[in-house]
């Protein structure tokens, strides 16, 4: 294990603690801290027969923060994003609006590493266009989780859902996805191609 592996799970471990220490609401805190305890379980069952690039590991980590300073919180109230709301005018919390779109920046290029390592599509402009489609689906699926959860404990879903009276919140969550993928794919593309070149040069028998 390389001093980069073991800096990435310190922070990955001091943000954690640091999150389950007095949440808002531990409910809240188990549901939106699950992923990223669950992604860095399959980091690490992977890190060996199939390991990412630098840029993604470093984008997933990234992602990890974003989910437990929500979870913490919750995504309706982390201070910070308070005081931009009261600098910029705006009428709610935005930080659920970040989380969306680290939702889409973060699982496309996780799909078009996937993708273009297994060789599964031919063809660039396919292959952006299903990374794109598969974040977008990821982001719906997400909304269709949080209905469920919603369904179940009722008013106590609140925390959890962050909508903080805006009815559209569910299609503005999707299009902070659907933004965060495109943008994702159009300015780190080349570098994750060189990142992966570099590993399939290690992979070369």
């Amino acid at each position: 294990m390389n001093k980069w592996s073991i800096a990435w799970i310190v922070v990955f471990a001091a943000v954690l603690i640091w999150s389950g220490i007095a949440p808002f609401d531990r409910i809240t805190w188990i549901l939106e801290v699950l992923p990223a305890v669950l992604g860095f379980i399959a980091l690490g069952l992977t890190r060996n027969r199939f390991p990412l690039t630098p840029l993604l590991y470093g984008l997933i980590l990234f992602h990890c923060v974003v989910l437990m300073v929500g979870g913490h919180y919750t995504y309706a109230e982390v201070p910070f994003f308070d005081w931009l709301s009261e600098v910029f005018g705006w009428d709610r919390n935005n930080y659920d609006k970040l989380g969306h779109f680290t939702q889409g920046f973060v699982p496309v290029l996780i799909a078009r590493e996937i993708v273009l390592r297994k060789n599964v599509i031919r063809g660039r402009a396919w292959t952006h266009f299903f990374v794109v489609c598969f974040a977008l689906a990821f982001s719906a699926f997400y909304e269709l989780i949080e209905w469920w959860v919603a369904l179940a404990s009722g008013e106590d879903a609140e925390a959890f859902l962050g909508t903080q009276g805006y009815i559209w919140d569910t299609q503005s969550d999707m299009l902070w996805c659907l933004s965060g993928a495109i943008i994702a794919v159009a300015l780190l593309s080349r570098l994750q191609d060189r990142q992966i070149a570099r590993i399939r040069g290690l992979e070369t028998p």
